[in-house]
């Protein structure tokens, strides 16, 4: 592919992972980068002063002065996977997205891939920026790429060859303002895709169609009815990308999940405490807490996304034996959980929560951190989240 696209000057706006990730593989191509962040105060729309392009981190939102004034002088705006797609010389994408098990999937789909005797790199959401793996791929490897909605919003050439829908369920809304854009956008995913994969019942058309309960060449090593509609998935798309049912085998029995995503950390005196810290929606945590059918102490809260907890606190099942609140919602878990009529304690942070439930706990008992909300009133993010609560663990004596 010929780099005849490039712009002369392009303005990259937001410099965490991705940004830092866009403005490298911009500038090692001879782009003259303005690189802008909220952080350093300088996302003013003054910076768009002879660009030809914006490329916008996922955590910058459509509102933002700058994005908007870049729509308003015609400047195109661009995710980061967009511009990482670009950068890509036709290599095989296989895209994920979806509300909840998207890491898992793909994660899982390189396993597949490898065990196939493709060179594959995973990249997206969560791990590689798009851009920085495009600047190492080899030609010819594959690529399974995590696609959040905030990613998909702004891509126009974005094409998969393989693109996976694994299940829409609200989240986001504080960005979002509505199911229906959110959904608009993770649908996104399938414009110029050659093969799309979706959930039995979404009436996708033309879709390769997946169920929880499809016969697998093998059965997951993963726990959970949630891996296994993962797996599902996984298969479908890994089928469609033309990999035998023998490696699909091969990586279904071996891969074992991702971190963060019931992760057992630990079991001490019969407890077992596991980390589902990625679980930051009640979809997320719902799936987490059906996983088992031991007695729960279940660990909730962290910051808001909007979403209404009223339905999840009437429908969590009765092995759930404690439920230890933190953070920024934790009142609106509490209203929920007295309407619900379900006990509960606020126990503010996670070291607090950790103590208690591993107090309350019986040999055969799980303590599960699977929080129902982001991590951003406590933590930078889920990850640290989740490492925090393993730290924590692994301290009990």
């Amino acid at each position: 592919m010929s780099d005849d696209w490039l712009p002369r000057r392009a303005l990259v706006l937001g410099l965490a992972r991705s940004g830092r990730a866009a403005v490298a593989a911009l500038e090692r191509r001879g782009v003259g980068v303005v690189a802008v962040d909220r952080t350093l105060g300088n996302d003013d729309p003054s910076a768009l002063a002879d660009v030809e392009l914006l490329v916008k981190s996922p955590g910058v939102p459509g509102e933002s002065p700058v994005v908007q004034a870049a729509r308003e002088r015609r400047i195109p705006v661009w995710s980061e996977v967009e511009l990482g797609y670009r950068l890509l010389e036709g290599n095989p994408l296989l895209g994920v997205t979806g509300t909840n098990g998207k890491t898992t999937t793909t994660e899982l789909l390189g396993a597949i891939l490898r065990a196939d005797g493709r060179p594959t790199e995973v990249a997206g959401n969560v791990g590689t920026a798009l851009t920085e793996v495009a600047d190492r791929v080899g030609r010819g490897d594959s690529i399974v790429c995590e696609l959040s909605s905030f990613q998909l919003e702004d891509v126009e050439t974005l094409s998969c060859d393989v693109a996976v829908l694994l299940n829409l369920e609200p989240d986001h809304l504080d960005r979002h303002h509505s199911f229906e854009a959110y959904r608009d956008a993770k649908l996104r995913i399938f414009e110029r895709a050659r093969a799309k994969v979706a959930p039995r019942g979404f009436g996708i058309d033309g879709a390769i169609e997946f169920s929880g309960d499809d016969p697998l060449p093998a059965e997951p090593l993963m726990p959970g009815a949630h891996n296994r509609e993962n797996a599902a998935a996984a298969t479908a798309a890994a089928r469609a990308a033309g990999v035998g049912d023998e490696a699909i085998a091969e990586a279904l029995r071996s891969f074992a999940g991702v971190p963060h995503r019931l992760e057992l950390v630990r079991e001490l005196r019969g407890v077992r405490y596991v980390n589902d810290s990625k679980a930051t929606n009640t979809a997320a945590a719902r799936r987490g807490v059906a996983a088992y059918d031991a007695p729960l102490h279940l660990i909730l809260g962290g910051s808001l996304k909007g979403e209404d907890f009223g339905p999840f606190a009437r429908e969590l099942p009765r092995n759930v034996s404690t439920v230890h609140l933190i953070g920024e919602a934790a009142d609106e878990l509490a209203a929920a959980l007295d309407a619900a009529g379900r006990a509960y304690t606020r126990d503010g942070d996670l070291a607090t929560a950790v103590d208690r439930a591993a107090a309350a706990a019986q040999p055969g008992d799980v303590v599960l951190l699977s929080p129902a909300s982001a991590s951003f009133d406590q933590y930078a993010n889920f990850e640290a989240r989740g490492d925090d609560f393993r730290r924590i663990v692994e301290a009990l004596r």
